[in-house]
C-alpha cells in the first residue's frame, strides 16, 4: 500500500521559524555589544543550514549560524600560475581566524555568561532559553577558490579549523542557498517541501529502529534530493515521492554534488557521505512505500 497523499502533505509543512530567527538575532547583539575588534575589522552573521533554506521540520533545534570573518580572507591558487599568483599580490593579514573566534568566543561568554557556552570541534555551543533555540555559531573567515584571472577570478565560500584533528573545513553556504532558491523555483515551488517530506520521513525511519541517526545527515539528504532533475518533482507528493526514489534508485550516485556546486557529494573524507549509506536509504524508502499501512 502507498504512503497516502495526507501522510505526505503533512510532512511537507515546514517546522517553526520565529524561534531560529531570534537565535540569530541574540548572537548578533552579543557579538555588537561584547566584540572587542581591532579597528578596520568588518564581520557578517547570518543563518545557514535548515532554517535558512527553509528546509527545517518541527523537531529541528540546533540553529546553525555562522559568524563570518570579512576583512582576511584565505585562498586556494593553486590553479594559478606563478606570475598570477603575484599578480594578486596577496599579503599576510595581521588578525585572522583564530585570532576573531577568541574574540567571538570572549563575546559570547561576556553576554551569555560561560556556563551557557561550550566549544565544540567544529563549532560554539549556546544554550537555548524560552523564546531562543540553541545555537551552533560556526566561526570561520571568507574563502576564495581562485581560478585563471581571464575568467572569473574566484569562487566565496567560508573556511575554518576543526578543534580536534585542526583539519580545515571549507564551504560555500550562500551558494548552497542561492542554489536551492533556484531549484525550488525551477521545481514550481515543489523542491522545498519534498526536501521536508524525505527528512521527516528518515526520522520516521529512525524512530521506527529501520535507520541509524547518524546514517543520513540532513545537509545529504538534501544535496541528494539537489541532484534529482526539476521535471521530478511536482504534482501530486505521491508522483514526486516515486518520481525521485525511481531516479535515485537507477542513477549512478558516484558524481553528484554537494547543492553549492562545488563539492563532490560523496567522497572518503569527513565532509562527504558514502554511496553505501544513501544506497541503503533508498532501499528502505522503496520498503516503506510498498509496505506502508
Amino acid at each position: 500500500m502507498a504512503i497516502p497523499e495526507s501522510q505526505l502533505e503533512k510532512w511537507a509543512h515546514q517546522g517553526a521559524i520565529s524561534t531560529a530567527k531570534s537565535t540569530a538575532d541574540s548572537i548578533k547583539n552579543a557579538l555588537e555589544t561584547y566584540g572587542n575588534w581591532p579597528d578596520n575589522i568588518k564581520y557578517e552573521v547570518y543563518l545557514q543550514g535548515s532554517y535558512k533554506n527553509s528546509t527545517n521540520i518541527r523537531g529541528d533545534s540546533d540553529v546553525d549560524v555562522v559568524a563570518q570573518l570579512n576583512s582576511t580572507f584565505y585562498s586556494n591558487l593553486s590553479n594559478l600560475s606563478e606570475d598570477q599568483k603575484r599578480y594578486l599580490e596577496l599579503t599576510p593579514a595581521f588578525y585572522g581566524w583564530q585570532e576573531f573566534r577568541n574574540d567571538v568566543l570572549d563575546a559570547l561568554k561576556q553576554y551569555y555568561d560561560s556556563t551557557n557556552v561550550n566549544e565544540g570541534n567544529k563549532s560554539l555551543k549556546v544554550k537555548g532559553r524560552s523564546g531562543r533555540l540553541p545555537g551552533d555559531v560556526v566561526v570561520c573567515a571568507k574563502y576564495r577558490k581562485y581560478f585563471k584571472l581571464e575568467h572569473r577570478n574566484f569562487i566565496e565560500g567560508m573556511t575554518f579549523w576543526t578543534q580536534n584533528e585542526y583539519s580545515q573545513i571549507i564551504n560555500y553556504p550562500k551558494d548552497h542557498y542561492k542554489n536551492g532558491v533556484n531549484k525550488h523555483k525551477a521545481t514550481g515551488d515543489c523542491y522545498k517541501p519534498a526536501v521536508r517530506i524525505f527528512k521527516n520521513i528518515r526520522t520516521y525511519l529512525v524512530d521506527k529502529g529501520v535507520l541509524l541517526s547518524d546514517t543520513v545527515p540532513s545537509y545529504f539528504l538534501e544535496c541528494l534530493l539537489y541532484n534529482v532533475p526539476s521535471d521530478k518533482f511536482g504534482k501530486s507528493y505521491q508522483d514526486t515521492f516515486c518520481n525521485v526514489v525511481n531516479l535515485l534508485n537507477s542513477s549512478k550516485l558516484n558524481f553528484f554534488t554537494c547543492q553549492n556546486g562545488q563539492l563532490d557529494l560523496f567522497g572518503k573524507t569527513s565532509e562527504q557521505w558514502s554511496v553505501e549509506r544513501a544506497r541503503e536509504l533508498i532501499k528502505k524508502l522503496i520498503l516503506l512505500w510498498n509496505n506502508w499501512n
